[in-house]
């Protein structure tokens, strides 16, 4: 018994030059995907009425331009260390 709330970040590559990253950031409640931030789609999605919210409300403000950076400091570099090793 009890909630359960987990973020999953994820960095998705299948080349070494690195063209096709893509990063991929959920908020899960319970067992439900709330809202989702995709590289690929650059922006967040929501996928219940609390994330659609989440998502109009983050899209416009400083969290999108910060989980865009994102993919240029946290994915691009690790991946080139995936690759190295």
């Amino acid at each position: 018994d009890g909630y359960f709330h987990q973020r999953v970040t994820e960095c998705r590559f299948s080349s070494k030059d690195l063209q096709g990253i893509e990063m991929i950031d959920s908020y899960v409640f319970n067992q439900v995907e709330n809202i989702r931030f995709n590289s690929t789609v650059g922006k967040y999605v929501g996928y219940t009425e609390l994330g659609l919210n989440n998502a109009e409300a983050w899209n416009k403000g400083p969290e999108l331009a910060q989980m865009l950076g994102q993919l240029e400091r946290y994915c691009k570099p690790n991946a080139a260390i995936d690759y190295s090793a």
